[in-house]
């Protein structure tokens, strides 16, 4: 998992990274443990929070249903979202873009 090898990058970027998922608590927890994730990962098992951002996959049905599509948003402290950078199944942006994405919101 890439963010988790480039997280001594982001943590000197001032960057917390966390992931929501629509898997449940168990899921997420082996993944954490199979992956070494060492930043949090939260359950939206109902989606509610995927559907508030409006990232639900509607086209994904039986067990996917409830599926994101893969994005990223940056948070600022004030809770508001800074920036979106949408990805796909097969292509996520890369660390770098995520960074450059802060580093334009920061001016640093």
């Amino acid at each position: 998992m890439q963010l988790q090898k480039d997280q001594q990058a982001i943590s000197d970027a001032g960057i917390q990274v966390v992931a929501i998922s629509y898997d449940s608590v168990e899921i997420l927890q082996k993944f954490a443990e199979q992956k070494e994730v060492k930043f949090p990962l939260l359950s939206d098992s109902e989606s509610t929070v995927i559907k508030a951002y409006g990232i639900l996959n509607e086209g994904a049905g039986g067990r996917q249903s409830g599926i994101p599509h893969p994005c990223t948003f940056i948070v600022g402290k004030d809770g508001k979202v800074k920036a979106y950078l949408p990805g796909t199944v097969r292509d996520r942006h890369s660390t770098a873009a995520l960074l450059e994405a802060a580093k334009k919101l920061t001016g640093n």
